[in-house]
């Protein structure tokens, strides 16, 4: 008798079993989460990109303007840039960007004077770089005789600057080497590129770049390092 009883209570809980169906949920959910957390990591990737691209193009329209306003000097007198106000720019243009991006250990930061020579030709008459990444201008290099080696103003094709009679404009340009959040297989983004000129706002000695002291430092574009 005990054994009938136990065998029927067997019998109805495995035709219970057999007919329930909460557990179907918990199963499609199994099969669905690979999917659902993969495109949850390319939209979080995605928008990284977005907002990565974003930092950088401010950061370099941020320093072009800057570099246009930077200068010592009355408003009787044309004023005078130093090597300590462009290093200060370099400073400004990390702090902007911020240390998740940390543009100068990933990325390459150039600062142009882009000026008219007498003889009519635009010419890159300085460049100050900073950052690790090796990345030579794209739209051209300043050297010892740059009025020699005349450039057809700067920036992308259709859409370049010039600098005008007596004045310059301040070309930025950044590259910088795109650092996944996720991984690299969630976007084609290897390399961010921004640019931004402005003319100098107000009247500036072009003819050099001024120390206060000897031993201020020159942000070389032949050197390739980081904030030290």
């Amino acid at each position: 008798m005990y054994l009938i009883r136990k065998f029927g209570g067997l019998k109805r809980t495995l035709s219970n079993l057999a007919g329930d169906t909460s557990g179907l949920a918990l199963i499609e959910l199994a099969y669905s989460l690979p999917l659902l957390l993969g495109v949850g990591m390319y939209g979080a990737e995605v928008a990284n990109v977005a907002m990565v691209k974003m930092r950088v193009n401010q950061v370099s329209m941020h320093a072009a303007d800057n570099a246009s306003r930077i200068g010592e000097g009355t408003l009787l007198s044309v004023k005078k840039i130093y090597e300590n106000e462009i290093n200060d720019l370099f400073i400004g243009a990390h702090l902007q960007a911020g240390g998740y991006i940390d543009i100068f250990e990933h990325g390459r930061v150039i600062i142009s004077s882009l000026e008219k020579h007498s003889d009519g030709d635009q010419y890159i008459h300085w460049q100050r770089c900073k950052g690790r990444k090796v990345h030579p201008s794209s739209f051209g290099t300043a050297g010892a005789n740059s009025p020699s080696r005349p450039v057809n103003g700067m920036g992308p094709a259709g859409a370049k600057v010039t600098a005008p009679d007596g004045q310059a404009v301040i070309f930025v340009e950044i590259s910088y080497d795109y650092q996944p959040l996720i991984s690299e297989k969630f976007t084609s983004i290897r390399t961010i590129n921004a640019h931004s000129a402005f003319n100098v706002r107000d009247r500036r000695d072009l003819t050099q770049i001024y120390k206060h002291n000897s031993s201020d430092p020159v942000s070389n574009c032949s050197t390739y390092d980081g904030l030290t």
